[in-house]
């Protein structure tokens, strides 16, 4: 498996420390293998994430991966991803692949980030309450 061929592109918020914990902690798990994610941190990007077809306010809102082929994968889709090329993360990316868990800890992480980014002051405009 080459590096290039398989490279991931992981758009991150370099703005929110439990990105930062989460980026740490899956290098760690990693070791080795992590050498061919690249981690792109959004802050400030907003034009470079339009170029890859990114909405920023989206960026900010839910992971994206870009795989080796220029694809762009977003919410848990982008988790998988990530997670399946850790040995260790393996069975925990097949458990979030099946349907009613997907959804539950896509509804559990899109709460979560919808509160961090309100208490940050960071919340986009499209999601604010009137």
């Amino acid at each position: 498996m080459g590096s290039q061929k398989s490279r991931l592109v992981v758009y991150y918020d370099g703005s929110c420390p439990a990105c930062i914990r989460d980026r740490q902690f899956y290098e760690r798990l990693a070791g080795k293998g992590g050498r061919s994610v690249v981690w792109f941190d959004i802050t400030g990007q907003e034009a470079a994430l339009r170029e890859r077809g990114i909405d920023p306010d989206q960026a900010l809102q839910e992971l994206h991966v870009e795989d080796a082929d220029g694809r762009i994968h977003s919410e848990m889709a982008a988790y998988i991803l990530l997670m399946e090329r850790v040995p260790v993360l393996k069975p925990l990316a097949w458990l979030l692949s099946l349907g009613p868990i997907k959804r539950l800890v896509s509804a559990l992480y899109h709460r979560w980030v919808q509160r961090r980014l309100a208490r940050e002051g960071r919340l986009p405009t499209s999601n604010r309450e009137p």
